[in-house]
């Protein structure tokens, strides 16, 4: 079995972390936002003065009131347009959005008010959706940054005090109270306690903390009280790294260019001087009125705009995303279902992916002459009133096989150990195996550690539970497969995916256990990782091949942003991964997984088909009307039904059943 260190510096090949991410993100973040919903809100507008326009026009109404409308159409619809083309033009190029305003200026000059009108509000919605996608990349950074805590309690030698947790510095000692978030990074130098770092490691089970061992920030203290020394300063710590490796990995993501793209500076040069020259040479060469060469030359300019181009892929992705949410599967945008299509290497997070996340009771062993249900009885006793992982699992597995369980008269944890309660004059205790190995006698005790080392080896958590002294029992928890892992990654196989990789913050022990039931190679399991190194191992398998990484918690952000393809699981993820994700699969179905590649795969042939015949379509009408000129409303039809054509193809995909 592989296993990467969680260290980055026992691997020199890979690269060190980014640096920490600029301070201002909240105000970056509300700038962004107020763009998005000023587009959004001016091709709503568009859209709205484009209608009415049209309807005024077909109605009969007076010319002033439809051309005012489409007026307001043109302003709204070309605003995002011309500001972008102006900024090309200070560059001294030329792009596909100068060439839509002259194409919308030429429709309106030949009285074709509705064309450029169509034309204008397509690419204002485009630039719309595109603006919205970016945002996500700054309210997931924001989303990260909530998880720490703004103070510390610092203890000084007058004793404690709140402060800034940016002003700590190295050596510094905080107290951590019951239930608090850690910090800072650091080491324990007092007290003992157990802290859920799901968010940072995907451990699957809290885990006990004592003097010398180290804490990451933005985990959760369970209810010892901790003393911790600072080894790294606010900036420096895995959390802020975390924020730093999913924005730099979110914002060195190009966007999908669509086909038009990839040549619009030279496609707008060769349509606007084609244009200048059909409407120049003619009537200096040849003695055409001007009159006629400018109505060819707008034609030309109509139908050479790139509009059945600009929609086909657009109107494709929607009809496929529409399909997926049918389907409790989401697509945050179509770029990402270009990238479904090509995914060869599938990496799958453990806790919350390929298990359930959460600890369930799976063992009950009586010790001497007691009985399961009695030692469960007395165990969920001890822990009823906990609020532990652990002890919830005890409580709930005791409840759905009916067993009545006693209210304990009093109980208090032991921090790093497990819980005790008194309940009808007898003491019950609920604890680490680690005593009972310490300190074993012949007897029962030989049997208890020999119970509890297999077990362990199973990958479980262990509890040994004793009445006033005596061991009764022994209880193992573990979090459980998910029913559809196994045959989902034997479906991904069948469908092409020629690798599947598993990750964990969890032990190489537990990490084995999983992959060995699952039917993942020992050599595709890699355990121990801390989020950075996660997506180092994503940037890794990167250069193989196209990677897609299912994951569900907050340490799992860096490595689905760095992915060709980040899958959240959407019930129970965590808020940070849901928006760094590219896809959520809503209801937690892993199964959906070969669905989603699927759908990738049909979008993908749909918009090759699309683009293929709107640029046959562009081309036919040019050259007729280069060769012969067709009238305009003839190269209006040819080009707004190659829309059409394209549109009804894209929307097959509703139909898509995987």
């Amino acid at each position: 079995m592989t296993t990467i260190a969680a260290d980055h510096r026992l691997r020199p090949g890979l690269p060190p972390p980014p640096p920490p991410v600029p301070a201002d993100v909240h105000g970056e973040i509300d700038a962004a936002t107020r763009q998005a919903r000023r587009l959004g809100a001016l091709t709503a507008v568009a859209l709205a003065a484009l209608a009415a326009a049209a309807w005024r026009e077909h109605a009969g109404a007076p010319a002033w009131q439809w051309t005012a409308l489409y007026g307001v159409a043109y302003a709204t619809g070309g605003y995002s347009g011309l500001v972008n083309g102006w900024a090309a033009l200070r560059e001294r190029t030329l792009d596909v959005n100068v060439l839509m305003l002259l194409a919308a200026l030429g429709a309106a000059a030949i009285s074709n008010w509705l064309e450029g009108g169509v034309l204008l509000f397509l690419f204002s919605l485009s630039e719309t959706l595109q603006t919205y996608a970016l945002g996500r990349t700054r309210h997931a950074v924001r989303a990260l940054m909530r998880l720490r805590p703004d103070t510390a309690r610092l203890r000084t030698a007058d004793g404690t005090r709140d402060v800034a947790v940016e002003a700590l510095e190295v050596d510094d000692v905080v107290v951590v109270q019951p239930g608090e978030r850690v910090p800072a990074d650091g080491v324990v130098a007092a007290g003992h306690s157990d802290l859920d770092q799901s968010a940072i490691t995907g451990e699957s089970v809290p885990v006990a903390r004592g003097p010398g061992d180290e804490v990451y920030a933005a985990t959760i203290n369970g209810t010892g009280v901790l003393d911790v020394r600072v080894t790294r300063r606010a900036t420096e710590s895995t959390v802020a790294r975390i924020v730093a490796l999913v924005a730099e990995a979110q914002a060195t993501r190009a966007p999908t260019q669509r086909v038009i793209d990839r040549f619009g500076n030279r496609y707008a040069w060769a349509v606007i001087l084609g244009s200048l020259a059909v409407m120049t040479v003619p009537t200096l060469a040849l003695g055409w009125p001007f009159e006629t060469a400018f109505y060819r030359a707008m034609t030309l300019l109509v139908v050479a705009s790139p509009c059945a181009l600009v929609i086909s892929t657009p109107a494709t992705y929607l009809a496929a995303i529409a399909n997926a949410a049918r389907h409790r599967v989401l697509f945050k945008g179509g770029a990402y279902l270009e990238a479904a299509a090509d995914i060869d290497t599938v990496a799958f997070d453990k806790t919350g992916t390929l298990t359930h996340g959460r600890p369930v009771l799976t063992d009950v062993h009586p010790l001497g002459a007691w009985d399961p249900d009695g030692v469960l009885a007395l165990a969920a006793m001890a822990e009823r009133r906990s609020e532990h992982l652990i002890g919830r699992a005890v409580v709930d597995a005791a409840a759905a096989r009916g067993i009545a369980v006693a209210e304990p008269e009093a109980s208090r944890s032991l921090p790093g150990t497990g819980v005790e309660a008194e309940a009808g004059g007898h003491r019950v205790r609920v604890t680490h195996p680690r005593a009972w190995r310490d300190a074993a006698r012949p007897g029962v005790e030989a049997e208890l550690v020999a119970l509890a080392d297999r077990l362990e080896r199973e990958a479980k958590t262990v509890m040994v539970v004793d009445r006033d002294g005596t061991p009764i029992g022994v209880l193992a928890v573990a979090d459980t497969l998910r029913p559809a892992a196994a045959p989902t990654l034997h479906r991904l196989r069948r469908a092409g995916v020629r690798r599947i990789v598993m990750v964990t913050g969890d032990n190489a022990h537990v990490a084995h256990a999983v992959a060995t039931d699952v039917g993942i190679d020992g050599a595709d399991v890699h355990a121990g990782l801390l989020p950075e190194d996660k997506a180092r191992l994503v940037a890794a398998l990167a250069e193989r091949g196209r990677v897609a990484f299912v994951g569900d918690g907050v340490n799992d952000a860096p490595a689905l942003a760095a992915s060709a393809l980040g899958v959240a699981m959407g019930a129970g993820g965590s808020d940070v991964a849901l928006e760094t994700a590219d896809v959520v699969l809503m209801g937690d179905q892993i199964e959906r997984l070969g669905y989603v590649f699927g759908l990738g795969r049909a979008a993908r042939r749909i918009v090759q088909q699309n683009v293929a015949f709107s640029a046959a379509v562009i081309a036919v009408l040019v050259v007729a009307t280069l060769v012969r000129g067709i009238p305009l409303p003839l190269g209006v039809v040819g080009h707004e039904g190659s829309t059409v054509v394209v549109v009804l193809n894209g929307l097959r995909l509703l139909r898509f059943k995987g």
